[in-house]
C-alpha cells in the first residue's frame, strides 16, 4: 500500500516545466508579492501580456500557491518564537491523524512537521512572552491526544526566517 500511495504521490507532484524566464518571475514574486504586473514584466524583460500569461500558468500548476502579506510578529504582540518538539505514544495512523487534527484547530501553532528522528512533530509557535506560552502549554498543548512528551527550545535569535527559494 505504501508504494502504491508513493506512485500516485509521485504522479501528482510531476515535476512542472520551469524555464530562465519562469525562474526569473518567481524570484521578483518572492521578494514582493504586490509587484505589479507592469514592473514585474519590465524587470524580466518580457510583454505584461507574456508576464500575466505565465504567472497565472504558475498559479494553476501549483507552482504558485498563494500571496500574503508577512507581518511582523513584534509588532503585533507576537515576539516569542517557540519550536516545540511532541513525541507521541505510539506509532500509529490513528494517532498521528488525531494528532493532526486536534494541533491544526491551535491558530498560535504556525506550522507543524512530522518528522523523522527524536520527534514524531515540531511545532513552530508564535507567543506574546514565556508567561503566555506557559499558558498554552499548560491549557492547549499538554491536553493533545496521545502525546507523550513535549519539549520547548525558545528561540534566541532568528537567524534565516522564510527565505525564498534560491533560483
Amino acid at each position: 500500500m505504501l508504494i502504491k500511495n508513493y506512485e500516485i504521490m509521485k504522479e501528482s507532484f510531476m515535476e512542472i516545466e520551469i524555464d530562465k524566464i519562469d525562474r526569473k518571475l518567481l524570484k521578483f514574486l518572492q521578494r514582493d508579492g504586490r509587484m505589479s504586473n507592469a514592473e514585474l514584466a519590465e524587470k524580466i524583460n518580457v510583454s505584461p501580456a507574456t508576464c500575466h500569461r505565465r504567472t497565472q500558468r504558475l498559479f494553476e500548476e501549483g507552482v504558485i500557491s498563494y500571496v500574503r502579506a508577512h507581518v511582523n510578529p513584534e509588532a503585533v504582540g507576537r515576539g516569542a518564537l517557540v519550536t516545540v518538539g511532541a513525541i507521541l505514544e505510539r506509532s500509529t495512523p490513528e494517532s498521528f491523524a488525531a494528532f493532526e487534527e486536534a494541533i491544526s484547530r491551535f491558530s498560535f501553532v504556525l506550522e507543524c512537521h512530522c518528522v523523522a528522528g527524536d520527534f514524531d512533530y515540531l511545532l513552530k509557535v508564535r507567543v506574546r512572552d514565556t508567561a503566555d506560552f506557559n499558558r498554552l502549554h499548560r491549557e492547549k498543548l499538554l491536553i493533545l491526544p496521545d502525546v507523550r512528551q513535549l519539549r520547548s527550545f525558545f528561540v534566541l535569535k532568528e537567524v534565516i526566517e522564510n527565505a525564498p527559494l534560491d533560483f
